[in-house]
This record gives C-alpha cells, sequence and structure tokens, in this order.
C-alpha cells in the first residue's frame, strides 16, 4: 500500500494519477478536504482510501493495525503559503508532522520521499544543497529548511530510503485551489482573460522590469524525478528539483500573450516590504541530481505552458 499525504493537492493528485497509471492499485491519499476543488481530484483518481490528515497522524502514532499495510510514503502534504506567518501552526503542519512520519517509516524501513522546496536557499545565489546557500526568509522556507536539517541530523542512523525533493518554481493543471499560491502562469493567463494585462514589478535586486528569474519546472517533471526515485530505492539523501535553466517573468508573460494572441505587459511598483525576502533569482542547481543516476531531459519551458494552457480558460 502507498500512502501520498496531500494526494488531493496539486502534485499530489498527479503523483496518485501515475501510481494509477503503472498500475498501482492500493493508493491512500491522505489530505485535509477543505476545498471542492480537492474533492474533484480525488474522485478523478478512484482512489483505495482517503484519510483525513489528522486522523492519520493519530493512526501512525498509534501504531493502528492499518499502518502494517504500508509499503511506501510519498510526504507531499504541506501548508505551502509563503505569508503564513502563524509559525505555531506551520511548524506543526510542516515540521513535526513531518518527522513523526519519517520516524515511523524509519522504524519499519519504509521508503520516504518527501516534498521539500527551494525557499530554503532565501536570497542566496548559489542553489547547491550545502549548509552555507541555505538561509530562509519566511516561516515557509524555515519550516521546510529545519526538516531538511533533521534529516541531515540523522543521516548515519537511516538504513531505508530517505529522499528529499526541494521543488523550484512547480506549474501545471490542477494547481488553481492554491488561490495566491498558484503559479504566475496560472495567474497571467487569468489577468490576460479579466483586463488584458499582465501585471510585472519593476526592477529590484539589480534586475530591470520583469526581468527578475525563477526556475520554472512543469508538474510532469516533478513526478517524474519522484517516480524515478521510487524506482531507484538504494538512493537517498536532498536534491534540487528544478530544470537547471532560470528565465525571466517577462519570458513567461510574452509566451503566454503569443499564445493566446492578445493581451500586454503592464508594470507595477515593486513592493518595498519585499526587498529583504524577495527570490529574485532562482535556478537549481543539478549536479547532485544528476549523479545520483537521474538522465531524464526537463521539458521546455514554452512545451510546459503551452500544454498548461491547453486545458486553462
Amino acid at each position: 500500500m502507498i500512502v501520498v499525504t496531500g494526494g488531493a493537492g496539486f502534485i499530489g493528485s498527479h503523483l496518485v494519477s501515475e501510481l494509477k497509471k503503472i498500475g498501482i492499485e492500493k493508493i491512500v491519499v491522505v489530505d485535509n478536504l477543505r476545498n471542492e476543488e480537492k474533492n474533484k481530484k480525488l474522485i478523478e483518481s478512484q482512489i483505495y482510501e482517503y484519510i483525513d490528515k489528522i486522523d492519520f497522524l493519530e493512526l501512525i502514532e498509534k501504531r493502528a493495525p492499518i499502518c502494517k499495510e504500508i509499503d511506501f510514503i510519498f510526504h507531499q502534504g504541506a501548508c505551502t503559503v509563503t505569508t503564513e506567518w502563524d509559525c505555531r501552526y506551520m511548524m506543526s503542519n510542516n515540521y513535526r508532522y513531518s518527522k513523526i512520519l519519517l520516524n515511523f517509516c524509519l522504524e519499519r524501513s519504509i521508503p520516504f520521499i518527501y516534498a521539500s522546496s527551494a525557499a530554503v536557499y532565501g536570497i542566496s545565489s548559489d542553489f547547491r544543497e550545502k549548509r552555507k546557500n541555505e538561509a530562509p526568509v519566511n516561516i515557509y522556507g524555515y519550516s521546510k529548511w529545519l526538516f531538511d536539517q533533521y534529516v541531515r541530523s540523522i543521516k548515519k542512523k537511516i538504513k531505508s530510503q530517505v529522499v528529499g525533493l526541494r521543488y523550484f518554481n512547480v506549474f501545471g493543471p490542477r494547481e488553481g485551489h492554491k488561490n495566491s499560491m498558484a503559479s504566475v502562469v496560472y495567474h497571467f493567463n487569468n489577468q490576460i482573460n479579466e483586463t488584458g494585462e499582465l501585471k510585472l514589478f519593476t526592477g529590484s535586486h539589480g534586475y530591470n522590469n520583469g526581468e527578475q528569474l525563477r526556475d520554472f519546472i512543469f508538474v510532469d517533471d516533478i513526478i517524474k524525478i519522484n517516480l524515478w526515485m521510487m524506482s531507484n530505492p538504494n538512493v537517498s539523501g536532498i536534491y534540487n528539483a528544478g530544470t537547471g535553466v532560470a528565465h525571466s517573468f517577462n519570458d513567461i508573460a510574452n509566451t503566454i500573450i503569443e499564445r493566446r494572441k492578445k493581451g500586454k505587459i503592464k508594470y507595477i511598483p515593486f513592493p518595498k516590504e519585499l526587498d529583504e525576502s524577495y527570490q529574485s533569482y532562482t535556478e537549481a542547481n543539478l549536479k547532485n541530481l544528476r549523479l545520483a543516476g537521474y538522465e531524464e531531459e526537463f521539458i521546455s519551458i514554452s512545451k510546459g505552458i503551452n500544454t498548461y494552457l491547453d486545458v486553462l480558460c
């Protein structure tokens, strides 16, 4: 039995779909179904079982009978709101929850693949998976970083597969429920439909208007990395999950304008409150991922955006 926490969410629901495609039927989705859009994803997936995230944690802590059936855990569930400042909630939801699941897996030698984040790097310009490059600037990034640190601290005790994937800017279908945390591709498409204007920040941190850079990765590639890790149980560690190529917000906007054959860019003032916490540049260093044996080529930004726009209105 495979457990996917966050399995009704953006990345988790794609993971569930792909697991079904490769013939895995006994999939348990763990999530918090307070959002109608998430409910729809579960209907599409035809899963084996659904368990509320709080109920699942209680089952794990009690070592309930169902726990004996678990063969693998993909831990995708988390609060991903980067503007959330309720530290107690974020640390309980993202850090404590992850620790409990990990320790359960280590106790029973169950493979554990979890979602970390590029947010751990903060405003660094060096994106190698090294402690010196990590300085998160919000509580979300800190919660992810602290769990990475915990994994590192017990590295010598780990006898089964444990993989942390630091997701960069993931975009693609099924992210609409994320609202303000959805990708710029999603928001730009909405803006072009609603007003005809795509809003980008003016220049900041040495970059010209709209030229801030991010490593955008299509969700299909994220799923491929997860499944590759699953099929290579001897691989463990913390790895970047991006394309290794940064693109500007102007690039993204112009690709959408070209595809929709309408719209224009409108630059809006860069918010002063973001001066010390805005990631104006991210680009995954893929050296460790490649050394681990992952050789797949990544979907181009243009192909990814156009594939996504095919399913967006």
